[in-house]
């Protein structure tokens, strides 16, 4: 009996290690003596005001996740640790959404902030005219520094920056740096802004997609001949069964439009590219072989986020995935997710849709309004409101719309385009190898494959087996790996799978410097000043990106906590008992080589709040926050 419960005693131990990280004996420590130590310190080094606002912060957060609990065999009759026998996955879809815009009592009027001209509104305008009183109501300056003035000579947003006495005068006047303005006098930082113009005849459905039309009519036309000849032998003239770049038969009116009316308004002589459609092999060509590429990441991977990862080595960015008919609708919250920074080189677009028109005509929209070097398409999104509209992985199960929405896209573009999809998606039946040959036929010029499915989530590794297969099959068509990448070793044992390249996504979020590891073969003990230098440097991108007012200064704040939720989850290597650190595995509580370094281990919301506080002032009275994600691999 006794071996018995020693035996049970044994491997409930067992249990419980495998899923922690092994952390040297001298940092562990307990829940309690860790938000001891965190909170005495915090508080032993604010004023009382400050104090206050932390307290009222530590009330509203969240609780500490539980411990990691594995997945039990049922046959033995134990219990799962899950309510219900559900999953804890997915997304805090009752978080509060909270806007910036609630933090500003009263703005100034943008005629004041504008060379003082008369206000169009006269006296029914609801925002402040009375600088004097605006600058006693305005909430204290951040910093003694402004970003913007000091970097481009000239801060846009005036009195109305949180770092307003840094280039303003005692009578309220704004200054420049005149030598700076002159320095960047047009020069262009940040590309693909949707114009006015272009909006407004989006709005009014006065865009001609005259590409799309064709292309559309090709297809009806070949569906309307193949339902009267029956299931009988595909014509010749299905133009969409080969856009690839061979020998096309072209419908005789179609041809005939093409020929009576160029596609597009041409200034001047007719040239051959302006009637006649590139073939494949006469794309922009891109060499996407060995390269790192940073995943297209919803709400994280935005442009601050990708300028970080772009300067630790990250050869591939890609926007995050926008909503091809929000695009066609002209939203312009959709469209800043195509925004390029001038250090993106090797930049692409992700649009997600299920449908062959709306997704081609918007690659045409695409095409000719922005600047990218490829497209890619979701067809890997897991989330409900995407898949059970037939989009993301919807589309992996709907193999006759995916090759219509391809071959669409592919005859309107002029840059490459990509795929990103998954092995499948039920967890036990793959079926990526099935259509990667067909899409290698379908004229797609990379293929990233996700090595789970939608069922899984991140509740399992990915399959790098079933990669490395997909590679091959995939072959001459360059395959991206995708999954588990937290080290140069995850991705050294990753290119031996044969792959052309790797994606990495959680890696970056977790420690963006995975980039620089990898290219240099080594593991990077990064001390928590440069981790908060790293911040500094995103909060500073993010004022640039989104504004240095309050309403900037509190969306900086909230995508910098929601990275947070992730880069908590580093263990610095010095810490470590053993390197490198496994994606899945989760960090036991340990106190840091210093404050700030423990710090930077919680997973409390408020301590996240705390580590912002250092970069953007004290947060607002009425703020709340609640991680998007639920940390699905640590459940």
């Amino acid at each position: 009996m006794e071996t018995a419960v020693e035996d049970a005693a044994v491997k409930a131990k067992d249990v419980a290690v495998k899923g922690e990280a092994a952390i040297k004996s001298e940092f562990l420590t307990t829940k309690e003596k860790f938000h001891g130590f965190i909170d005495s310190e915090g508080q032993g080094s604010k004023t009382d005001e400050a104090s206050e606002n932390d307290g009222e912060v530590n009330e509203s957060s969240v609780e500490e996740p539980e411990h990691k609990k594995l997945k039990l065999d049922l046959e033995d009759g134990k219990d799962t640790g899950k309510p219900d026998g559900k999953r804890l996955r997915g997304q805090n879809k009752s978080r509060p959404h909270t806007k910036p815009t609630i933090y500003d009592e009263k703005r100034l009027c943008l005629s004041v902030l504008q060379d003082n001209r008369e206000c169009s509104y006269g006296d029914r305008c609801k925002f402040h005219h009375d600088v004097a009183k605006y600058m006693a109501s305005k909430p204290p300056d951040i910093g003694e520094s402004c970003y913007l003035y000091e970097t481009f000579g000239k801060c846009g947003y005036g009195l109305s920056c949180r770092f307003a006495k840094a280039h303003t005068t005692p009578d309220f006047k704004t200054l420049e740096k005149t030598d700076l303005v002159k320095a960047r006098e047009g020069r262009t930082a940040v590309k693909n802004s949707l114009s006015k113009d272009l909006q407004y005849r989006l709005r009014k459905r006065d865009v001609a997609f005259s590409k799309s039309a064709e292309y559309l009519k090709m297809l009806s036309d070949s569906k309307n001949k193949k339902e009267q000849q029956g299931n009988g032998v595909a014509l010749a003239a299905e133009v969409p069964a080969d856009l690839t770049g061979e020998k096309q038969t072209v419908p005789t009116e179609a041809q005939a439009s093409v020929d009576k009316q160029p596609p597009v308004k041409t200034v001047g002589p007719l040239t051959d590219v302006d009637v006649i459609k590139l073939r494949s092999c006469e794309k922009k060509q891109v060499n996407f072989n060995d390269k790192l590429y940073l995943a297209p990441l919803t709400t994280c991977g935005n442009l601050p986020f990708r300028r970080i990862c772009k300067r630790f080595g990250a050869d591939i960015t890609c926007g995050e995935m926008a909503m091809c008919t929000n695009l066609l609708q002209g939203q312009q919250s959709e469209w800043a997710l195509l925004k390029r920074h001038e250090s993106e080189d090797l930049f692409g677009v992700q649009v997600e849709g299920c449908f062959p028109d709306t997704m081609t005509r918007c690659a045409e929209l695409i095409n000719n309004n922005i600047e990218v070097d490829f497209v890619d398409i979701n067809s890997g999104c897991p989330i409900d409101l995407v898949y059970k509209k037939g989009g993301g992985c919807g589309l992996m199960m709907r193999t006759r719309k995916f090759e219509q929405i391809i071959k669409g896209m592919n005859y309107v573009l002029d840059v490459p385009l990509t795929v990103k999809i998954r092995t499948g998606v039920q967890e036990k039946s793959n079926i990526a190898h099935k259509l990667i040959p067909e899409m290698k036929d379908w004229g797609v010029s990379l293929i990233t494959l996700h090595g789970r499915s939608r069922e899984q989530r991140y509740t399992k590794l990915a399959d790098w087996d079933y990669i490395s297969t997909c590679a091959s099959l995939a072959s001459p068509v360059p395959l991206f790996g995708n999954g588990d990448i937290l080290s140069y070793e995850d991705a050294m044992k990753a290119r031996e799978t044969g792959v052309s390249g790797i994606m990495i996504a959680r890696g970056a979020l977790i420690k963006p410097w995975i980039f620089t590891e990898i290219k240099e073969s080594r593991h990077w003990d990064i001390s928590s000043n440069e981790r908060l230098d790293i911040l500094r440097d995103f909060s500073n991108f993010g004022l640039e990106h989104w504004g240095s007012d309050t309403r900037g200064v509190e969306k900086t704040r909230n995508f910098m906590l929601e990275w947070l939720s992730f880069m908590c989850r580093y263990i610095p290597v010095g810490v470590l008992e053993r390197v490198p650190q496994k994606i899945n595995e989760r960090p036991p509580y340990y106190m840091g080589r210093n404050y700030l370094e423990s710090l930077m281990a919680s997973q409390n919301v408020g301590d996240w709040v705390k580590i912002s506080e250092m970069l953007l002032g004290p947060v607002p009275k009425n703020f709340n926050f609640l991680p998007k994600h639920k940390a699905n691999a640590y459940k």
